[in-house]
């Protein structure tokens, strides 16, 4: 009984130790991660994302012979035959023999599909020739543009059923184009798409006869002048009227899978591909992009759906893109079972469509489109199935997630009160310090590069140093980044355990750490959840890509790691939930994430549109960019696992080793930049420039101009190529109108070659002066059919455009659009095309010109004209230059650049 004082005061402890909870029991072992475990699992979501993208963009079906594939069906090596015979032509150009060769053969190809047609089945072959004619869209590239056009040749084939007459009065048209730019022989662009059509029409001409519609086949030429081919096809042919539906075979690489990028507007066309496709292969974020603007194309299909009101798909082959356009667009690089995808799936679909008896109304554009809610939203999974949405069922699920995001966000801050919302606002903070330290390490980087390299871009030929060179240091600034914004939350979440003085120090420490990674966690979601609502209020076809990485990982964690009520202790996070949430995610995306940065690079090879117009660094900090962005957006979720005791050190030190590996392969040397399959874009002109200031007399300027479009300077080339080249940037050349601000030139041997007979010129016939003034200009090209000129658009408002020899209207008045202050006329044709043309010129109401002199004396300025003409002549000179340069070189050609000889010549305004 003495020792009930003890027991007394036994009790009196008793509430001391109660109040200190029992320790959870994984507090027994310090919360840590293996970086074994961490490299592991970092390796196999890598090697997991590569896996999805080989097989998404990589494995392609087995070619067939013509045996295999019989009468019915589709044959790669049967198509390879025409892309080996039109490629072998060597380049085809508008109003080449090479070119006229390649019409031939197709037309050959055709009368013998002709021939061995089924019995009901009408094959017409028609080669058609078109008239002269002007295409003025406003969009895209063609803003402040006139693209003018004159005998051009184009080879058509309709096929359709033999005893169904309605059949002709709809028809379904498949084009491609035979014309390729001066410096390939175009295997990819576009000879393996006039193959596969060429394979299309004999297999369809065995199908034909249970059609509700006629099948056009267009082989145009013109295209790479400008879409002239398509635009003189829809507008003068008379078999255009009856077309209801345009499916457009492209190439901006050479072979792989051919993906749609383009469709609609109508969404019915990819909601039928989709469903009877055996390899189905497209993504709208390339359709998003390529709207954008971000690359600098054009495809016939803008044709077919701006001026003629059609739906439809574009396709087309995207791998190994730094090769458009180059010598190395060649057969050697066509992978086999390229042709084999896109025929078969081709096949299948116009076996569809042409049978069905829907097609799409002409003439759907956005105001029978509801504003943009019918369109399709598309894409793939794997390469083996397609999923396809229309915008509007986009928008509603979209609303639905966010609403529901929205609910427990909010119910979670009102549960945890002001501690919960600081935290997810320093969460949020930590995001935010992930973005800028990514972008500030990766862009460091970027502008490190053209220092220590002999070429500012040395990754085009091997694209995976991408990795070690902008990946690992944006790496190691979303770790550095998303790190700060973790202390400072822990600091916080100290702050709020501190309060509760019921927890002692050692479990506190842990559950700190426990709770900031659990916050960084789900800032990723947060991330996503504002990227979804941008999309989805700018109706951005590719805000799918939110949906998936923000639900996906949510679902995971609210499954395996959400507590209910804030009174239970945060737990470090589970592996599970890390797996679970990303696996969804990285079979949907990461296959396009990779292609898309492959596409990225190979158009640092032509990123330079006026060459020396850009900085060397701007490739890498557009590459760098985009890797540090898809970095943080897909890594935000792993990254939050890392802060814990034990993997941090080893992968600062494993991304540093990366790095400074890559950095040192660079600079030594060890891994050229390009390659004689992955070529630096060049030009080789022979220049005479006739351009002048007043109307005296100019004595023709002859040199040889060497300049790139690929970032950096040309000092290697100069030295091998010894032609006496010097190089700078003293001698800017407008080439009407693209500023060549870096280049390299020479003087040496360039007076042979060429005739002073050949000189274009500029005659003002007349200069009339009234309410307005009016002046009449004779342009004389002599015996240039490809040429380019600018029209001032400060001095002049309008002008009409017409044949000297038969007086036709070419462009009438209209509203002209301008871009930097001129108005730019192309012109390209056959070896018929007219060569002399009457300008009339409206001058604007308000021009300080409307007189010859001002206060008595001419004054100097911008010209009112400037002409550039093409001739297909190959000097003496540029032939040695030619022949000597590297093999990592190669020409470059485009609609708006010259060839290998060209004559500058220009009006004054007071002329």
């Amino acid at each position: 009984m003495r020792r009930r004082p003890q027991s007394t005061s036994a009790a009196t402890t008793k509430p001391e130790v109660s109040e200190e909870p029992i320790a959870p029991s994984w507090v027994a072992q310090r919360p840590q991660r293996s970086p074994f475990v961490w490299l592991t699992l970092f390796l196999a979501i890598a090697y997991g994302s590569w896996s999805v993208f080989h097989y998404q963009f990589e494995s392609l079906p087995a070619p067939l012979t013509a045996e295999q594939a019989g009468k019915r069906g589709f044959s790669e090596f049967s198509a390879l035959e025409h892309v080996k015979a039109l490629t072998q032509l060597g380049p085809h150009s508008v109003g080449s023999d090479a070119l006229h060769l390649a019409l031939q053969y197709v037309l050959a190809e055709a009368e013998k599909i002709k021939k061995t047609a089924h019995w009901e089945v009408d094959v017409e072959v028609d080669s058609f020739t078109a008239k002269s004619g002007a295409n003025r869209m406003a969009g895209g590239l063609f803003k402040g543009r006139t693209l003018v056009y004159s005998d051009l040749n184009h080879i058509i084939i309709r096929i359709l059923p033999k005893y169904a007459p309605e059949a002709v009065d709809n028809a379904i048209l498949v084009s491609s184009h035979i014309d390729t730019v001066f410096s390939t022989g175009g295997a990819g662009d576009c000879s393996s798409c006039v193959a596969v059509m060429l394979e299309l029409a004999r297999g369809i001409s065995q199908w034909a006869h249970g059609f509700k519609h006629a099948v056009i086949f267009l082989f145009n030429t013109g295209e790479e002048e400008g879409l002239n081919g398509a635009h003189s096809f829809i507008t003068q042919h008379p078999w255009s009227k009856s077309i209801r539906l345009a499916i457009d075979l492209e190439a901006m690489g050479i072979g792989g899978k051919s993906g749609i990028f383009q469709a609609g507007p109508d969404p019915w066309p990819i909601e039928t591909f989709a469903a009877v496709a055996k390899y189905p292969s497209g993504q709208i974020i390339a359709q998003d992009i390529f709207s954008s603007g971000a690359i600098k194309s054009a495809t016939d299909f803008q044709v077919y759906r701006e001026v003629a009101g059609l739906s439809g798909l574009d396709f087309a082959y995207a791998d190994n893109t730094a090769v458009y356009h180059t010598k190395n667009d060649k057969l050697e690089l066509l992978k086999l079972g390229s042709l084999q995808h896109l025929g078969e799936n081709m096949l299948a679909f116009l076996l569809k469509i042409a049978a069905s008896s829907h097609l799409p109304k002409v003439n759907t554009m956005v105001e029978e489109d509801n504003k943009g809610q019918s369109t399709a939203v598309y894409f793939d999974i794997l390469g083996t199935y397609m999923v396809v949405y229309r915008q509007h069922f986009a928008n509603m699920l979209h609303k639905s997630v966010i609403a529901q995001s929205l609910l427990i966000w909010t119910t979670s801050l009102l549960m945890g009160g002001y501690p919960a919302a600081i935290s997810l606002a320093l969460s949020c903070f930590s995001v935010i310090l992930m973005w800028i330290f990514a972008l500030s390490f990766s862009v460091l980087a970027a502008f490190i590069i053209p220092l220590i390299s002999s070429s500012p871009v040395p990754y085009v030929a091997n694209p995976w140093l991408v990795v070690g060179l902008f990946a690992a240091p944006a790496l190691l600034g979303a770790l550095t980044g998303q790190y700060l914004g973790y202390l400072i939350l822990h600091t916080h979440l100290s702050n709020v355990y501190d309060k509760k003085k019921q927890i002692s120090p050692v479990i506190q420490a842990d559950l700190i750490k426990s709770e900031a990674e659990r916050w960084l966690y789900k800032s990723g979601s947060l991330q996503w959840l504002i990227l979804l609502i941008l999309g989805t209020y700018y109706k951005i076809g590719s805000s799918y890509l939110a949906l998936f990485w923000l639900v996906p990982p949510a679902f995971a964690y609210g499954f395996l790691e959400a507590t209910l009520t804030p009174a239970r202790f945060p737990k470090p996070l589970k592996l599970a939930t890390l797996l679970i949430g990303l696996a969804v995610p990285i079979l949907i995306s990461a296959g396009g994430f990779i292609r898309l940065a492959g596409t990225i690079i190979g158009t640092v090879v032509r990123l330079d549109r006026n060459p020396g117009g850009t900085p060397d660094w701007l490739g890498n900090v557009i590459v760098a960019t985009y890797v540090a962005a898809v970095m943080c957006l897909t890594l935000v979720y792993l990254l939050s696992y890392i802060h814990l005791p034990g993997a941090k050190k080893s992968i600062v030190l494993s991304t540093c080793l990366l790095f400074g590996l890559s950095l040192a392969v660079v600079s030594l040397g060890i891994i050229p930049p390009f390659t004689k399959d992955t070529s630096r874009a060049v030009n080789v002109v022979h220049v005479v420039d006739m351009t002048r200031s007043f109307d005296e007399k100019q004595d023709p300027r002859s040199y040889v101009s060497l300049f790139s479009s690929t970032p950096g300077k040309l000092t290697k080339e100069v030295e091998q190529i010894n032609e006496g080249f010097r190089c700078g940037r003293d001698k800017v050349v407008d080439l009407v109108t693209f500023s060549v601000k870096y280049s390299c030139w020479t003087f040496d041997g360039t007076d042979s070659g060429w005739s002073e007979s050949d000189v274009p010129t500029m005659h003002v016939d007349s200069d009339t002066h009234g309410d307005e003034r009016i002046t009449r200009v004779v342009i004389d090209t002599k015996g240039s059919t490809r040429w380019t000129l600018a029209i001032n658009a400060d001095e002049i408002e309008d002008f009409t455009f017409k044949d000297a020899g038969s007086s036709e209207e070419l462009v009438l008045v209209g509203d002209m659009s301008s871009v930097d202050g001129w108005h730019i006329m192309q012109f390209s044709g056959g070896k018929n095309a007219p060569t002399r043309f009457d300008l009339t010129l409206f001058w604007m109401k308000n021009s300080t010109r409307l007189d010859h002199k001002v206060e008595g004396k001419r004054e100097e300025g911008a010209p009112l004209l400037k002409l550039r003409t093409d001739m297909d002549i190959v000097t003496p000179k540029v032939d040695r230059v030619l022949s000597k340069l590297p093999p990592w070189c190669s020409q470059f050609g485009k609609s708006t650049s010259p060839h290998t000889f060209a004559f500058l010549s220009n009006l004054p305004v007071n002329f």
